[in-house]
């Protein structure tokens, strides 16, 4: 009797734990983010029903077609179920069509367009529902190539659905025997030779009626089974009141491969809920590599919101072969290649955070990203910096070479390191015919005077602070595998830094290309020699210096005071070149926290700089502040953009309490932990624990530490220690320790030591 009770309770405890296991995906909200416009940002994201790093994602429209915002949390209305895969509303997207239910046939999207109510909506990664005032609902589980839908019309009414071919050309093809449509579609820019995305539709249903039609002017063609060129699309109709399953898929190859796809991914799925419980298998996985105790029901929402959207970027661009082998079709020339590829990411945004974070958490695919980066670099003549999924060259900084110096020295060593300082040594010295970051901007100049000359050039002391940190990058690759080529050729510019440096405002200046300093400096006054903000937000983008910045400052008493005044500072702004309030000026003001912009990406990493200054305690305290008053899991649950799962991996990464401010170091600088217990579990098998039992809302500063067992007085935190497994014991309280972490080994990463 006793073993019968104990393998009772063993078996509910494996239960019991399994259910926690499955609830991280319930924890997750999509529309985290969405209640966004123009003029103001509380994410730009749309609730995405998608796998981790899918290929393509689906999303409800409230927007009209080519419209940036896609889906805006204030809006009661929607036109269509589109497949997606814009990474921001500041992009365009791209292989996009939309499929929308309706009891009346009426095409255009103005007119099909239904009201709803978010007390009728689900929204989680694995599955998004929604009935419409009209009693149609959508539900919607994903796949990574495709996703399987399920509309249901109310009983008696006529049941119709509509493809919408989006904007550019498009095809359809109507097989009503079958039950299913084919097509096309060419939407997008940047791309070659023709270029189309193929996708199948499969209905569980008999079509009893069909057409085809033309968005320019919603003319419709009845049983024509057949229609290419701009803005066409199809309608069918099914038996009234009908309650229909949709499988669909795509392909960037091929029909063919659009119907392995499907066939592979959802074949075996009889119903939408098998389609939901696998992807919740899926996400349930990829969230757990990251287990959470205590804090609030709120805090594990929004950590897990932040995570999941932290998991869709960049996202796969290659698919499985009929041999089970990746390919892809590449978006650089056109031809179809063996291999993996990646797109849909922004380098200026994510090298920061989201890229170090899947160092961490998704290793082996970093691995693959990094020789898809070299075989961009071969198909392009150039390397990435912003793909979507073709370059854009967006932004400024020649940021691969964070990616690849960062994968390097955390061990994940899957591509040749010569091909990747080959590569950046031309992006580096040559001007590329796209955006500002294809190349560099400035480089005649940059090269000849240390620094880009404002205002020849727009945006010249940010592009020389993020030239000078990519350049330590190529330097410290080359360090690493021994180049001493690259290692002569990028050791100076590493410091170029230093010529953008006003020591008479202490601040990062505009400077002519005579040496003079801008007139009429003000620095709260955004544009000019700035990106996206000020010099109060960029004077701290010496990420490979930080003890360099401090000396130029006359040492650690006015480098903390200049921190501590980017708080009190008061929130104002001067419009400068943009010529008014831009989206990010807003919200730094409604932020309140002074001249610190949390909504764009310079300033994000700043509050872990007192570690390197003899006040980490100041870190703790700012890190905790920033993750509990600009982050929650609801529809405005961000400080500004999300921007390609960067300002979500800044949460992620700080909630586990450390943060990757230098790329390329292999550390990341202790903050303060959200929960009192977070565990890692690691690719590797192994786990690395922090184990913070009395950290709560009042003790968030770090009394003492030890990491297995032995007492750890740094403020920072090796990579080669996290994926080792182990603990890190950190005692917590509601008062500072203002005597740790003091010594010169305690400090994190610089060049000047």
């Amino acid at each position: 009797m006793k073993l019968k009770h104990l393998s009772f309770a063993l078996l509910l405890l494996s239960n019991t734990a399994f259910a926690q296991k499955a609830e991280l995906v319930s924890y997750v909200n999509t529309l985290q983010g969405t209640n966004s416009k123009h003029e103001l940002t509380r994410g730009n994201t749309y609730p995405t029903t998608a796998l981790p790093f899918g290929m393509h994602t689906w999303t409800p429209q409230t927007g009209k077609n080519g419209d940036g915002w896609k889906y805006q949390y204030f809006k009661d209305k929607i036109r269509g179920f589109q497949q997606a895969h814009q990474c921001s509303s500041w992009t365009r997207d791209y292989a996009v069509f939309s499929l929308m239910p309706m009891t009346e046939l009426m095409v255009g999207e103005d007119q099909r367009e239904a009201k709803f109510s978010h007390a009728n909506e689900v929204a989680k990664p694995n599955y998004y529902k929604v009935t419409f005032d009209n009693k149609i609902t959508t539900e919607i589980s994903p796949s990574e190539r495709g996703a399987h839908l399920r509309f249901t019309y109310p009983k008696g009414e006529r049941s119709f659905l509509v493809l919408d071919g989006y904007n550019r050309t498009s095809g359809v093809k109507i097989f009503p025997k079958e039950n299913k449509i084919t097509g096309w579609v060419s939407n997008g820019q940047g791309f070659r030779n023709n270029w189309k995305s193929f996708f199948v539709i499969q209905f569980d249903q008999p079509i009893q009626a069909y057409g085809t039609w033309d968005n320019r002017d919603n003319s419709v063609l009845k049983d024509s089974l057949l229609a290419e060129g701009k803005g066409k699309g199809a309608y069918i109709e099914f038996k009234a009141g009908t309650k229909v399953q949709v499988k669909t898929a795509s392909s960037y190859i091929s029909p063919e491969q659009a119907q392995l796809n499907l066939d592979r991914e959802l074949g075996s799925d009889k119903t939408l809920e098998q389609t939901k419980a696998n992807a919740a298998t899926v996400w349930n996985k990829s969230l757990g590599r990251v287990a959470v105790e205590g804090g609030s029901q709120a805090d594990k929402e929004t950590f897990y919101s932040c995570f999941f959207r932290a998991s869709l970027f960049s996202r796969k661009f290659y698919e499985i072969n009929k041999d089970g082998k990746p390919y892809y079709f590449s978006p650089y020339d056109g031809q179809v290649h063996d291999g993996y590829m990646f797109t849909d990411t922004g380098f200026w945004d994510t090298f920061r955070a989201q890229f170090p974070l899947n160092t961490l958490m998704h290793p082996e695919m970093h691995g693959q990203y990094m020789q898809a980066m070299i075989e961009a670099y071969k198909q392009c003549k150039w390397l990435p910096s912003w793909s979507f999924p073709s370059e854009g060259g967006s932004m400024i900084g020649n940021h691969a070479i964070s990616l690849f110096a960062d994968a390097w020295a955390k061990g994940i060593r899957t591509f040749d390191p010569k091909e990747a300082l080959d590569a950046y040594y031309h992006e580096a010295m040559n001007k590329g015919p796209w955006g500002p970051a294809n190349g560099r901007d400035g480089v005649k100049e940059y090269n000849e005077l240390g620094y880009v000359p404002y205002p020849k050039y727009r945006e010249s002391t940010a592009k020389t602070l993020e030239y000078a940190y990519d350049d330590y990058c190529g330097y410290e690759l080359a360090r690493m595998t021994g180049n001493k080529k690259y290692i002569d050729i990028f050791e100076k510019p590493m410091y170029n830094y230093k010529n953008v440096y006003d020591p008479s405002t202490r601040f990062m200046r505009g400077k002519g290309i005579d040496g003079t300093w801008t007139k009429n400096f003000d620095p709260i006054e955004w544009g000019g020699p700035f990106t996206e903000g000020n010099a109060w937000h960029y004077h701290w983008s010496v990420f490979q210096d930080t003890k360099g910045l401090i000396n130029l400052m006359g040492g650690n008493q006015n480098f903390t005071a200049k921190l501590d005044s980017v708080f009190s500072e008061p929130n104002k702004v001067k419009v400068g070149t943009y010529g008014g309030m831009i989206h990010e000026m807003t919200e730094m003001v409604m932020a309140d926290l002074g001249q610190y912009a949390h909504g764009n990406q310079p300033i994000q990493h700043m509050v872990y700089l007192y570690n390197y200054a003899n006040q980490p305690w100041k870190s703790q305290f700012h890190a905790r502040q920033v993750m509990t008053k600009l982050y929650d899991a609801t529809e405005n649950g961000y400080p500004g953009d999300e921007d390609q799962g960067q300002t979500s991996s800044w949460y992620v990464l700080s909630a586990l309490g450390f943060y990757s401010v230098t790329p390329g170091t292999g550390e990341y600088v202790i903050g303060s932990p959200m929960f009192k217990k977070t565990s890692i579990n690691l690719e590797n098998g192994k786990k690395f624990v922090v184990d913070a039992p009395l950290n709560d809302k009042d003790h968030i500063y770090i009394q003492s530490a030890t990491l297995n067992g032995k007492p750890y007085t740094k403020n920072f935190i090796r990579h080669s220690d996290l994926i080792k497994g182990g603990v890190l014991k950190l005692e917590m309280s509601n008062k500072p320790n203002e005597q740790r972490g003091l010594s010169a080994d305690d400090k994190p990463f610089s060049l000047t030591k």
